[in-house]
Parts: C-alpha cells; structure tokens; sequence
C-alpha cells in the first residue's frame, strides 16, 4: 500500500463515521443517495472536515502569534522571521490536505470506470506538497539573505555587502529550477514526453549556470572598482581599474552568452546535422564570414588591446577630431566621447588604436596652461612679472607647483608675452587660464594703457619752396 492508498483509506474511514453519525440525526429525506453512491451524508461530512480544516488553521495562527509574543528579546527576532516564513506554506499545506480529505472519499464512491479524477487529485495532492515545500525553502532564502545583509552592514568591509546579494540571487535561482526538476516526475507524464522534459531539464539548469554566472561577473566588477572612486580629481589608477574591469566583464558576459546559446543549440540532433553541413563548406563560409565581420572582429581585437595597453580609459580628458571632451562609455565595439557643449561623438573602438588623438589625462590630470597676450615693446616685463604674481598665488584653482611669464615672441609691432600656470586637471586649467587673462588684461587697462597693442605711423613733410612756381602762375 502506498502513501495515496494510505491517505485515501485514512479519509474513507473518517467519513464513514461522520456520514453514519449525521445519518442518525438526518431526516429520512437525506437519506437518498446525491450522485451514484454518494449520500446527502456524505457531502455533509466533506463540509465537517473543510470546516474542520477552517478550525486547525486558525489554532495554528494563534498558536504562531503567541510563540512570538512569549519569546525573548535575544531570540524574537530570529523566531519571527522563522515563522514569517513558515505560516503562509503552513497555512497552504493545511489547506491542501484538508480538500485532500474533504474529496477523495467521493471519489472513492465514483463508478469504476471513473478512475481520471482520483489520479488528478492524487497529483494535486503532491505537487501542492511539492510546491508548498519549494515556497517554504524560497521565504527561507529572503530571510537568510535579509539576515545577512543586516549583518554585511554592520561590518566596515565593503565585500560582503556585495557577496550577500550574489548568493541571494544564486539561490533564487537555483533553488525554483531544482524544485520544478524534482517535481517532474510527480507529474508521471507518457514516455513520449520524456526527452522533451529531459531536454527543457537541461536548459534549465543551464540558464541557471549562466545567470549564475553573469551575476557573478557583475560581482567581481563591483567589488574590483569598489575602493576605486572616479569623482576624484587625480583619478588615473581608478580609471586604469574601471576601464579594465569593464571592457573584460564585457567580453566575458558575451562568452557566457554565446557559450550558453552553443550548449543548448547541441542539445537537438537537428542543429547537429546542419553544424556537420555547414563544416562540410567552412572554407567558402569562414572566408565570407571574414571579409563581412572584418569590422567587426577588428573593433572586438580592438578592445581587448585598449583594455591592456590603456591608451584611452574610462573618463579621460581627450582631443579628437578637433574637438575637446571625455571618454564618457567604453563597449566593446565603440567609444562615446562626451563633447564639452552636451555633444556626444561615437567613435569605432579601431579609431583609437589606427589614429592619432590627445589623451590629456594618460598619465596625470595634472596640466600646464598657457595664456598668450600681446603687448607694445615699452610695456615693462619685470613689473608686469611683479603684478602677474598674486594674481596667480591667490587663485584657488592654481596648484602651487609652477607659474611663469616670458617674452615668447616678437614682431614688428608688438612683442608676445607667454604666461604659463599649472593646475589639478583640465576643467580647473581651463578656468584658471581665462581668470589670469581677464585679471591680467585688466592690470594692463588700469596701469599701463600706452602699452597695449597700438599701430605707430610717422608722417614725413616734405619743404615748400620760397618762391612760387612760375608756370602755376601762368
């Protein structure tokens, strides 16, 4: 005798008492049969034992709520969240059984032939055990994982409060994916659906592993560029580490995808004959494949090589095609440079590696600006070197490390006066050169105006002569 035949024989007896004692009380009328051999009687003991289930639920509820209030302070936490997580499935379980009760003994009274809806409520009966079991260990796992990020967060280490996410996720994800495979055979489905079970069993697991996987990678991408911030100023080893991180778990997320696509495409014999097809024609097909993905392949070898060598890195300062910005996102067959008036330009990953560009910020932020003004030639260097001094020393955008003012140029008309000022970055370089050329010009205006750039003509008169000429007279 197996368990349904126990369980079946178990509910037949409690409703024979039940339908014999309410038959004792019962008017001659409700002593007809309903349908075939079930009684008014027994249908009245299905309802005693649904309203019995309604009786063990409630006490069960009570019972719980009690447990909690009556625990320790120490312990009432870990109680609560225990039997949070048990009640609902509890509650479903309960139920389950209940109906379970409540409806085989009319079907055992059904015609012979009618042997259909006793299998499917046998079915019900496990697969609702099975899935309240499942949803059990699922409350199970948010509570875990609640516990666990309450503790990752009273720690200093930012590790684990990126670790307890992942394994949430992970078991999420796997815990639904090997209950449904477990439950398959509950179902006891015909022979001729078993290699499509088998088949559907496998790409599950195998979407599982890959999502495990991916979520994995973007773990390792966070807790890599954790202790890197890109807000600072001087934040070249943390754009060397961000572009790193990045463009790998790129690549690695499209491996994991195509080795994800790949497994599950050999799983049919179908796909296996045309792939066997299709190597039969590699040479035409590989040269064809070549020629169309050259690009392609070109901007992805590309990518590996930035990711490597670093000529260009996750908010660097760069000039190209003539215009100023930064490298805004970095994939891994393009790169968006952030234009500094909102713009946005998309370059192929291959034009920083075949063509020549300014990378400002390759191995420091730091910069040396030049300021360029054009002056008369009785301007006075040494005091406009002088006046140039707190100028540059009192503006907080100047770094302290140098500054200069020299003659850099002459021409027949004026002489070019070069100022040179260093600063933290691009942004403060470019502040700091316009404040100095308006300040600078300013002391220009206010204290030597002869000296700026002016245009000097000499007018030469020629000598009139004494005595008028004799033919005008005429």
């Amino acid at each position: 005798m197996n368990a349904h035949d126990l369980l079946a024989t178990l509910a037949s007896d409690i409703s024979k008492f039940l339908s014999s004692w309410f038959g004792a009380y019962l008017p001659p009328g409700y002593q007809h049969p309903f349908f075939g051999k079930i009684f008014y009687a027994d249908l009245l003991s299905a309802l005693f034992i649904l309203l019995f289930t309604f009786i063990i639920h409630g006490s069960t509820s009570i019972f719980i709520h009690g447990k909690i209030k009556t625990a320790r302070q120490d312990q009432k936490e870990t109680k609560q969240h225990v039997f949070l997580a048990s009640t609902k499935p509890l509650y479903l379980l309960i139920w389950t059984i209940g109906f379970y009760f409540a409806l085989v003994p009319l079907m055992v009274k059904l015609p012979a032939e009618a042997t259909l809806p006793r299998i499917i409520l046998d079915k019900l009966l496990d697969l609702g055990i099975g899935l309240n079991l499942l949803w059990f260990i699922m409350r199970l796992t948010w509570i875990l994982e609640a516990r666990l990020a309450a503790w990752a967060a009273k720690s200093k280490t930012r590790l684990d409060d990126l670790l307890v996410p992942l394994l949430g996720r992970t078991l999420r994800i796997i815990i639904p994916v090997l209950g449904i495979i477990f439950m398959l055979p509950i179902l006891d489905l015909p022979a001729r659906y078993a290699d499509a079970l088998a088949k559907g069993s496998s790409i599950l697991i195998i979407l599982a592993v890959a999502s495990i996987l991916i979520e994995s990678v973007n773990v390792g991408e966070k807790i890599l560029i954790a202790e890197n911030d890109l807000t600072l100023a001087d934040n070249l080893r943390a754009r060397k580490i961000y572009t790193q991180v990045k463009l790998l778990g790129k690549a690695l997320h499209v491996a994991i995808g195509l080795c994800t696509i790949a497994i599950i495409l050999m799983l049919f014999q179908e796909v296996r004959h045309v792939g066997t097809s299709l190597l039969a024609s590699a040479g035409i097909v590989g040269i064809i494949a070549g020629i169309a993905a050259q690009q392609t392949l070109a901007n992805l070898f590309a990518g590996f090589q930035i990711a490597l060598a670093q000529p260009i890195r996750q908010d660097d300062v760069v000039i190209v095609e003539g215009e100023w910005g930064r490298i805004e996102e970095i994939t891994l067959t393009f790169v968006v440079v952030h234009i500094w008036d909102d713009r946005r330009m998309v370059l192929p990953l291959s034009y920083f590696i075949q063509k020549p560009f300014q990378n400002w910020t390759r191995a420091s932020a730091q910069l040396l600006g030049s300021i360029f003004v054009w002056v008369d030639y009785s301007f006075p260097v040494e005091e406009g070197r002088k006046a140039l001094k707190p100028i540059i020393e009192n503006n907080p955008l100047w770094d302290r490390r140098f500054w200069n003012l020299q003659v850099s140029d002459a021409s027949e008309k004026t002489m070019q006066l070069r100022i040179l000022a260093t600063s933290a970055d691009s942004s403060k370089s470019w502040d700091l050169r316009c404040k100095i050329r308006e300040d600078f010009i300013a002391y220009l205006k206010s204290n030597h105006p002869q000296c700026l750039p002016r245009l000097r003509t000499e007018l030469d008169r020629k000598p009139v002569d004494k005595e008028p000429d004799k033919e005008l007279l005429k």
